[in-house]
């Protein structure tokens, strides 16, 4: 992005709505979408996604680590030496029930609710910034709760490159409608606020040191997905917002 001042003044962006049928049956299928008892092409995503949960995992240590967007938990067995092991999830339903949630030291609705103090070692996330209506306040926020050294991890979907957009028509956006009879399109409209480009300006602008990955092949246009590290935060753009 070359007008870093239009990319931040374009938020926060409004969601769109979704159509009655599909928000209908938005909740049970998330939970589809990220269960154990997912369909078959469902599991295909699943063992895809793996990836970016490998690559957050293996791209740091820390005894304190907080996942950003935790959602299900499905990112806690990734964690094993992890000795405070906090989330930020505003999803209750998502979580509750699951047995990793003995292995969770603190849950926090949303990153504003985190004590600045004494910090992390590691804040991450795995699929969960191309969703958010606020991306710049939150890249801020996790970077101001890094502790001196910290590392802040993102596992993105290449959204807006070319395979990215040809591997979900064929995955879920299949099994979607013939579990459902409906498109996957507006789901993803209403799900993907900020594509991985927008991303990486955002990180770019709040951090001095970005490294990128892109699975499986490095480039954004034939990846599936990208693996974002990112170091030492430029402290006076984050107090700003």
């Amino acid at each position: 992005m070359s007008n870093i001042a239009t990319l931040l003044a374009s938020y926060p962006r409004k969601r769109p709505p979704l159509p009655p049928a599909n928000a209908r049956i938005y909740v049970e299928e998330y939970r589809i979408n990220r269960g154990a008892t997912a369909h078959a092409l469902y599991q295909v995503t699943a063992r895809l996604e793996s990836w970016m949960h490998r690559q957050v995992a293996s791209g740091g240590s820390g005894q304190r680590v907080l996942e950003f967007g935790a959602g299900t938990l499905n990112h806690r067995p990734y964690e094993a030496d992890a000795l405070i092991y906090d989330i930020v999830e505003p999803f209750s339903a998502l979580y509750d029930g699951r047995p990793e949630l003995a292995r969770v030291s603190h849950i926090y609705p949303a990153i504003r609710d985190v004590p600045v103090s004494p910090g992390y070692d590691r804040i991450f996330s795995v699929a969960v910034l191309e969703h958010l209506e606020d991306l710049p306040s939150a890249i801020s926020s996790c970077a101001l709760r890094l502790s001196p050294g910290g590392i802040f991890q993102a596992g993105i979907p290449a959204e807006g490159g070319f395979t990215w957009g040809l591997a979900w028509r064929t995955t879920t956006g299949i099994s979607y409608r013939l579990r459902t009879g409906l498109s996957y399109a507006p789901v993803m409209r209403h799900e993907h606020l900020n594509n991985a480009a927008e991303i990486i300006a955002i990180i770019r602008y709040f951090f001095q040191d970005v490294r990128i990955r892109w699975h499986p092949l490095p480039a954004r246009h034939l990846a599936f997905y990208g693996y974002i590290e990112a170091r030492t935060p430029r402290l006076d753009r984050c107090r700003e917002l």
